[in-house]
């Protein structure tokens, strides 16, 4: 698929291959089971549910169909306590008051009458669920509501609404229903379960980690400046971090966050001297760097070195 043109906004793709290279024009390595999923949440116009552990590419599916599709993306981070006003809306108080000021000393208008001038579209404040379902201008945007394992139930009671009709209910306003629905890209990293109604409404897709192949491909294609050879080694020795005991298995960003840090240190293989000092690159939890000892860094770095050249 030839690489979008900047402010040229491109037609879903018309196939689940189309697909595969529409995510691959924007270097993301994806497999034909997530390739599919993404086909049919947009000829379907559903919600995708992108479920999986920390750092395997999740939120890097919004952001690689934006950039193909020409779409702006807008982004929900959730958070624990995120509420309608950070989320959806609020009314710009300020203006409001400035607006009765003028008005009180203007004379002759009437309180209803004030009322109703003051809770416009002109003084409303629109966050990212609200402005996904009512662009100002273009085609609709990507909506990515990212890590909704981390906001309380309500929350995800509230997106029944949006996810299902595409749509949100201000009091003062009424219903507002966007015209142009946007993709919608929901993830979770799975601290806690998600509700059932939600899932019902997006079609589901849980994001493993990556093989080892599909792994190097994403390393070459992300830090083409690392070395073939060290690209394989870095491969292997995450991918033996992942079979062991450890609260924290790496993810790929980790991955790619490693080799470039090799890169950076012009390291061109990998040994144990060079693992203890950067492990802190792939590892996130002390107890996990503990479990790594110099006698473990030492047997898997020579496990890299005589397996890492079979990928």
């Amino acid at each position: 698929m030839p690489a979008r043109r900047d402010n040229v906004t491109l037609p879903i793709p018309a196939s689940v291959d189309a697909t595969l290279d529409l995510l691959a024009s924007q270097d993301y390595v994806a497999d034909r089971r997530l390739a599919t999923a993404v086909f049919l949440a947009l000829k379907l116009g559903r919600p995708l549910f992108l479920e999986g552990e920390a750092g395997v590419g999740k939120t890097e599916v919004a952001k690689a169909l934006a950039q193909a599709l020409g779409r702006k993306l807008l982004r929900l981070q959730c958070y624990e306590g995120l509420d309608v006003a950070s989320a959806v809306y609020e009314w710009n108080y300020p203006r409001q008051m400035i607006e009765i000021r003028l008005a009180e000393a203007a004379g002759g208008m009437e309180r209803g009458e004030l009322a109703h001038d003051i809770f416009t579209t002109r003084f409303l404040l629109r966050r990212p669920l609200l402005e996904a379902l009512s662009p100002q201008e273009g085609a609709s945007p990507v909506l990515l509501i990212d890590e909704l394992d981390r906001t309380d139930e309500p929350f995800e009671a509230y997106l029944l609404e949006v996810l299902s009709d595409f749509q949100v209910t201000i009091p003062e306003l009424g219903t507002i229903r966007a015209a142009r629905p946007p993709i919608v890209v929901v993830t979770s990293n799975r601290t806690r379960e998600i509700h059932d109604a939600i899932k019902r409404r997006c079609l589901y897709h849980w994001v493993d980690y990556p093989d080892a192949r599909t792994e190097l491909a994403i390393v070459q294609r992300k830090r083409p400046q690392a070395s073939a050879s060290l690209a394989r080694e870095v491969v292997a020795f995450t991918q033996r971090l992942r079979a062991m005991d450890l609260f924290k298995a790496p993810g790929v960003a980790e991955t790619l966050d490693w080799a470039e840090a090799l890169v950076a240190l012009d390291r061109v293989a990998l040994d144990p001297q060079t693992v203890a000092d950067t492990i802190g690159v792939l590892l996130k939890y002390q107890d996990d760097v503990g479990a790594l000892t110099p006698d473990v860094a030492a047997r898997l770095v020579d496990e890299v070195k005589a397996e890492g050249v079979r990928l």
